[in-house]
């Protein structure tokens, strides 16, 4: 099949939405996400209902567990198999998140690198480790945290500049991590998203998140996106132009047509950066 890239405002695609998106999908959803390590490799009805989609979608790849700043080999039989999915089902953007995830296993969680020249270069050689095998460029995510690595040479945004520059790959912005560690470890969110190398943005995230009884912001994905995360995607538009971007909802699922909403808004949204 033919790889088609996203274009417009999409939405996560999640078993728990496939009863009401088979029945229709709303006019504002025009492509899906999806975790290639949920879905490749998967024969009969899901494999079934996933062409269904794929036929009339674009569809974007977003990696959960590749640890492209991890210290074992990279796992190229999940690249591998990442590739020939995409191969099949037209899939023209792969995206991953500028952290470390496995040890002896998977840690099941997203977990900061040192903001160090030696933690740039080994992160950077390894998404073109990536790159090559998967045959393309690929987005690489700023990721919320909850700790600081110590021994920091840098910023965190200078960090993400220079793996991004240093690795040739592209920028996957999720907005919404940015405020929960803006939140968290007391920085400005705009001054941020302007250090960052937003020309080389191929994709966006916006989700929500929820707040702890002591302020603590984590990001779950589980709640309506906020006021002050729809501003900081709007002035994300100001630099990067109307760019892909995808409503993440992983739980607590409202009716469809209320993600609709949502993705609705990210599309008025994006009108406004283009008239821009």
């Amino acid at each position: 099949m033919h790889a088609r890239l996203p274009i417009g405002a999409g939405l996560g695609f999640r078993r728990e939405l496939l009863p009401e998106l088979e029945a229709g999908v709303p006019e504002a959803v025009q492509f899906f996400e999806l975790a290639p390590e949920n879905w490749a490799g998967m024969g009969g009805r899901s494999a079934r209902q996933l062409h269904a989609f794929t036929e009339r979608y674009p569809f974007v790849c977003h990696g959960l567990s590749l640890s492209v700043g991890g210290q074992r080999p990279l796992d190229t039989d999940l690249l591998l198999r990442t590739r020939d999915f995409m191969a099949t089902h037209g899939i023209g953007l792969y995206t991953e998140h500028l952290s470390w995830s496995s040890d002896d296993g998977q840690l099941y969680d997203l977990l900061p690198l040192p903001c160090t020249g030696e933690a740039v270069r080994w992160a950077a050689a390894r998404i073109r480790q990536a790159q090559d095998l998967l045959g393309c460029r690929i987005g690489i995510e700023n990721a919320s945290r909850y700790v600081t690595p110590p021994g920091a040479e840098m910023d965190e945004a200078s960090f993400i500049r220079a793996v991004v520059e240093e690795a040739d790959c592209l920028l996957h912005l999720d907005v919404n991590n940015i405020l929960v560690n803006a939140r968290n470890f007391g920085f400005d969110p705009f001054d941020f998203l302007h250090a960052l190398p937003l020309t080389r943005t191929c994709y966006i995230h916006v989700a929500g998140h929820h707040v702890e009884d002591d302020g603590l912001l984590i990001d779950t994905h589980g709640a309506p996106v906020i006021d002050p995360v729809w501003d900081l995607l709007a002035e994300a538009y100001r630099h990067t132009g109307p760019v892909p971007t995808c409503l993440e909802r992983d739980f607590g699922f409202p009716p469809l047509a209320e993600l609709a909403e949502e993705v609705a808004r990210i599309a008025r949204l994006q009108a406004a950066g283009a008239a821009r």
